[in-house]
């Protein structure tokens, strides 16, 4: 993931280098390093460079990684005659190579030759069934074609070899979204939660998933991951923060006392929000003390909105307050 400091960077290189102050090269790397795509700039100063034959050899054993680098930016923009130009000298310089033989299969994807692209990663598959790249680009070509079952059936089978990848878990719990399958995709989201359990972003996806899904037991756990949301950011989640309105809003409408029913989850709920309360109170300072102490999230959350909006979009909050009243929900 790319910090703001490295954004920051990256976007002074670009301007600089756009602008005619040079270090079309270090940009090109710091992309590179980044794990970046910005195909169109990386098209036009890679090109720049190689076409210019001092600047190019002056790369040394860098200029392969430079006409490799093109090659996937030209696809991106659709410059196939670019791309296969930078693929044959790349080939005529490394003849056996199996990464170039990769650049091969996405050149044959990139001009919709799924057929044969198909068979080019399949074949890549069987001298090395570990290739991470290639196995991801299969994913690709599956989804390429609408075809999400495919994809499916593929990333599941990825994930038996590759378990920690966590960019596979969340591009898995996507699609499953996406075909309406929450149970699948909410354990997705339950295994990156346990790999990775100080990402805030995951809690809030699994609270998403469960207040969809619905249901007492459900929504209850919902609060308590849209608790850690808050508690993780320091209460500045605006989604988790309605997420909290929105369940207690829910529960509500059941006509019986959940502790009578749900002694355990209310527990667990209630240590959640003992847990974040001092995060949402950094946001909702000003208010009477007997507010400050109530032990209620759901108007802890409706205050930590309505101060928000009324610092960042004061021109809203007539429609905030419309949405609570509607829900009745009031801080």
């Amino acid at each position: 993931m790319v910090t703001k400091t490295e954004e920051t960077q990256l976007n002074r290189l670009e301007s600089q280098v756009d602008n005619g102050g040079g270090g079309a090269w270090e940009y090109l790397c710091f992309v590179r390093k980044l794990k970046v795509r910005r195909s169109v700039k990386v098209l036009k100063h890679g090109l720049w460079i190689l076409n210019d034959t001092k600047k190019r050899s002056s790369l040394g054993p860098e200029e392969w990684t430079l006409y490799e680098q093109v090659a996937v930016a030209a696809m991106d923009c659709q410059s196939l005659d670019v791309a296969k130009d930078c693929v044959n000298v790349l080939r005529k310089k490394f003849p056996e190579s199996k990464r170039v033989g990769r650049l091969e299969a996405m050149l044959l994807e990139a001009k919709g030759s799924w057929g044969e692209a198909e068979k080019a990663y399949s074949s890549l598959l069987e001298d090395n069934p570990f290739d991470q790249v290639v196995h991801k680009r299969r994913i690709a070509l599956a989804k390429a074609q609408g075809n999400l079952s495919g994809a499916i059936d593929l990333l599941n089978k990825y994930l038996e070899t590759f378990m920690a990848d966590h960019d596979a878990w969340r591009e898995l719990a996507e699609i499953y979204i996406s075909l309406q399958m929450y149970k699948q995709a909410a354990f997705c989201y339950e295994e990156l939660i346990l790999s990775q359990p100080t990402v805030p972003l995951y809690h809030l996806a699994y609270a998403d998933v469960l207040y969809t899904l619905g249901g007492i037991e459900n929504l209850l756990t919902a609060k308590k991951y849209y608790s850690i949301t808050i508690d993780l950011t320091g209460g500045k989640n605006t989604r988790a923060l309605f997420g909290i309105c929105l369940v207690r809003c829910l529960l509500c409408v059941f006509p019986f006392h959940l502790p009578l029913k749900f002694p355990s989850y209310v527990c667990i709920d209630a240590i959640n929000s003992f847990i974040c309360t001092s995060a949402i109170a950094q946001l909702s300072k000003g208010r009477n003390k007997e507010d400050k102490d109530s032990p209620d999230l759901q108007y802890l959350a409706s205050a930590a909105l309505e101060k928000e909006y009324k610092q960042r979009a004061s021109d809203k909050l007539s429609v905030l307050t419309l949405a609570f009243k509607s829900l009745k929900v009031s801080s």
